[in-house]
């Protein structure tokens, strides 16, 4: 394992690169944006995570780590791309089928191939019927079958945006292999920099095994923001409920919030939904319960407005979660299109981990603001996500406004 070539250098590659490089690995990053290989090779990170661009710093700086648009004939192959879904809530596979027809040139006898994209069940064995086409000239392994001339598995990350260097090396890992010799392969590669324990199975239920912890998490969460939803319409303080409730020695409810998002939980889920519509019935009800909060919470400020003439509205966070810049799948971002297209007020909106609104707020003419300028200028104050900063908002400033706090920050 001389060379290990990473494809995809996001929320889950680019950490993972790092880690490996730390550990004296050679590690190649690959990735299509030419500006975030730029940036990684100048030793910094182009997403916000705590400790990631010091440790840039550190492997750039001393060559075990660098990036590029091109994949490059490497030992190990892992592929962590985006996963995203189609309308209809379907799995979009064309970032794992793009990476390896971009690897499979480049694949020799030996190589080990590792899948940690969250995919469908079935996708490991997609990948490999993707290398088999483009080298008809390699045995490519089939799943509990012969082993083939490379090893194949899937690994799905287990990681926490805000602790995810911490918790690629601490967590323990699913190992799916092909084979039973690609799980050894995959076990002693990660070995390198987790001390977490490798679990192995079968690329399918490791597979199953990733779906089914976000959508365990999504259930819980949907519980939650359910609860939310039925104490508002009964005039319930929901956070004492839970407070109260979560006495029960048995009983732990999760926190309500804006809804769901993230590229995991929030969609995760349906991959289950669409590989069996007909069983999965808690699973879809709860990713509705989930999808549907943003609405809610676009409601309750609709009616807080309705005796006022155009007011200003502060949105407060449009990460999915706190502190982070994370704005995929963001409930945050969903409730405010929704709120511009009622047009009941004028919309600011602040944000304090990125520089810049995405293109799809931008082009609704949202001004961006820091939280002290957006609550100076606003009549209702909405906290969409709990930023640790939007604490010491002074009660000053909130003062003479009204606030609505759909993500538990004021409790």
């Amino acid at each position: 394992m001389k060379q290990i070539s990473i494809l995809g250098l996001g929320y889950v590659g680019l950490p993972t690169a790092a880690v490996f490089a730390d550990v004296g690995m050679k590690v190649v990053g690959v990735d299509i944006n030419a500006k975030s290989v730029e940036t990684i090779n100048s030793g910094r990170a182009h997403i916000v995570e705590p400790g990631l661009d010091e440790l840039l710093t550190k492997v750039v700086g001393n060559g075990s780590l660098r990036a590029t648009t091109t994949a490059e004939p490497s030992d190990v192959f892992v592929i962590a791309v985006p996963t995203p879904f189609k309308e209809g809530n379907a799995p979009d596979l064309a970032y794992i089928k793009s990476a390896a027809g971009m690897i499979a040139p480049l694949i020799k006898k030996g190589n080990l191939v590792i899948l940690e994209s969250t995919s469908p069940v079935g996708a490991t064995e997609q990948l490999a019927g993707w290398i088999q086409e483009a080298r008809p000239d390699l045995k490519v392994p089939k799943l509990d079958g012969e082993e083939g001339d490379i090893y194949l598995a899937y690994c799905p990350e287990r990681i926490l945006p805000g602790k995810v260097i911490q918790e690629v090396i601490e967590n323990d890992r699913v190992i799916g292999g092909v084979t039973a010799e690609s799980s050894s392969a995959a076990v002693a590669f990660y070995k390198n920099a987790v001390k977490g324990t490798c679990h192995t199975t079968n690329a399918r239920t490791a597979e199953l095994c990733k779906l089914s912890e976000n959508s365990f998490r999504d259930v819980n969460i949907a519980f939650a923001n359910e609860l939310s939803m039925i104490s508002a319409k009964l005039g319930i303080d929901v956070y004492e409920l839970i407070a109260l409730t979560n006495r029960h020695p048995r009983v732990e409810i999760l926190q309500p919030g804006t809804g769901v998002g993230g590229h995991c939980i929030a969609v995760d889920p349906w991959f289950i939904v669409d590989s069996a519509p007909k069983e999965a019935r808690i699973i879809r009800t709860a990713r509705e319960v989930n999808d549907s909060k943003p609405r809610w919470v676009v409601d309750q400020i609709i009616k807080l407005a309705e005796d006022m003439v155009q007011p200003v509205i502060a949105c407060m966070g449009l990460a999915y979660k706190p502190d982070v810049d994370d704005l995929r799948e963001s409930p945050a971002v969903q409730a405010v299109k929704v709120l511009v297209d009622q047009a009941i007020g004028k919309i600011v909106v602040c944000e304090p981990f990125v520089d810049a609104l995405p293109a799809s707020l931008d082009q609704l003419g949202l001004t961006l603001m820091n939280a002290n300028q957006a609550c100076d200028e606003a009549d209702i104050i909405v906290f969409l996500t709990a930023h640790g900063q939007f604490r010491s908002i002074s009660a000053h400033q909130l003062k003479s406004k009204i606030v609505f706090d759909a993500c538990g920050l004021t409790k």
